[in-house]
């Protein structure tokens, strides 16, 4: 079975993303979500945000960087990784990929479950699978406002994902609780992957609209996000991640010294 560990890999700010098209990831994961060998594989798509978060906390850095899967999510982080030498053909998006993964657990008649949403909201978010993916075998749960990772309802689930060995779970819970979920049970669940995937469910059945296609591709994803949500948003646009350009100026400075 082809594995993240036979793909390309760029090394950037402090995590090997592979360096890999859409499509390229899209069948590396397809190839993996059948896989019964005693562990599950966790799949991270850091996108700016990410990037400026993690390198603050170099403990949680280092246990998203043990993720089989990381891509690139924004065309940010494509940008930056060229101009540093170190290229990545193109963006992998969590929401993407979530939509990908539904379509062929369609085709595939494979079993989904998925952590995230309001509490109490299972039954309209199965509604709103089953009007965009006709036929999907989906089990959805919602956690508590008060959700542990770690405690009690973290676990509950994980026995849940044991004992129905579903070959996709999306864990939308947003950094670092999803992150935590999966890398912690990972390496219990019987196989499969484990996407940690923020809002992509919101977007995948209509809940948000994502931006226009020619806003994605000029990288302006984040201020449509922005605008359309600026209470939420406005700290984490315009505060947090314009640090982002440090990072890059960073890196770029351990690499003239060889150190990156």
């Amino acid at each position: 079975m082809t594995t993240a560990g036979s793909a390309p890999r760029a090394r950037l700010f402090g995590l090997d993303i592979a360096a890999v098209t859409f499509d390229e990831a899209v069948g590396l994961l397809a190839q993996a979500a059948p896989a019964r060998d005693g562990h599950a594989r966790v799949v991270v798509t850091p996108n700016v945000d990410h990037v400026v978060r993690l390198d603050a906390a170099p403990e949680l850095r280092g246990r998203y960087g043990q993720a089989e899967f990381i891509f690139a999510d924004g065309m940010p982080l494509v940008w930056a990784s060229r101009l540093l030498g170190r290229p990545l053909p193109g963006r992998v998006t969590g929401a993407d990929l979530f939509v990908a993964l539904c379509r062929l657990a369609q085709q595939r008649g494979w079993r989904v479950m998925l952590l995230g949403g309001m509490p109490g909201a299972e039954a309209g978010l199965q509604a709103g699978f089953a009007r965009h993916y006709p036929g999907l075998d989906i089990d959805i749960v919602c956690p508590s406002m008060r959700f542990d990772p770690l405690g009690d309802e973290g676990r509950a689930f994980a026995d849940k994902v044991r004992e129905a060995a579903p070959d996709v779970v999306f864990v939308c819970l947003g950094l670092p609780k999803q992150e935590n979920w999966a890398l912690h049970y990972a390496p219990s669940l019987p196989g499969g992957i484990v996407l940690c995937v923020g809002a992509a469910m919101e977007f995948a059945i209509g809940l948000q609209k994502r931006a226009p296609l020619p806003m994605q591709r000029l990288g302006l994803e984040w201020l449509w996000r922005l605008a359309t949500n600026p209470r939420r948003l406005w700290r984490r646009y315009l505060v947090d991640d314009p640090r982002f350009a440090v990072l890059c100026w960073r890196q770029w400075r351990a690499q003239r010294a060889g150190v990156a």
